[in-house]
């Protein structure tokens, strides 16, 4: 049976802030997985800890033989084509045996169109309670 851990990638900022973000929508995954995987880390591409490196390595410290990467990225531009699956082999490269893969960025997903209705739907929602 396969150990699969997550980890959730943005692209970082200076602004402790915006780095937050990714910590929330990570915690919110990991209790929405129910279990699901052995271990699920954020990282970011640049600029803020934890890096796609560390946050991988955590992922096999908690026991993982296999890694997916999730996109918190729109649009799949060079980082997603290019810079995060480049940082992604580079840390895999350390852990031999480990398989790894990194998602689609968000934009792509078929989904995206439900949370987009689903926010709008929230926001009318606020304007019908205004008055």
């Amino acid at each position: 049976m396969s150990k699969t851990a997550l980890i959730i990638v943005d692209h970082g900022s200076v602004r402790a802030a915006a780095n937050q973000l990714l910590d929330d929508v990570t915690a919110r995954v990991k209790r929405a997985g129910n279990g699901r995987y052995v271990a699920v880390e954020p990282a970011h591409m640049e600029l803020a800890e934890p890096s796609i490196g560390a946050a991988f390595d955590a992922c096999v410290a908690a026991g993982a033989d296999a890694v997916v990467v999730t996109l918190f990225f729109l649009s799949p531009g060079r980082h997603a084509r290019d810079d995060i699956p480049r940082l992604v082999a580079e840390a895999a490269a350390r852990h031999g045996d480990v398989k790894w893969t990194v998602t689609e960025p968000l934009g792509l997903n078929e989904r995206m169109a439900e949370l987009l209705l689903a926010s709008t739907a929230d926001a009318e929602e606020t304007l019908r309670r205004s008055g």
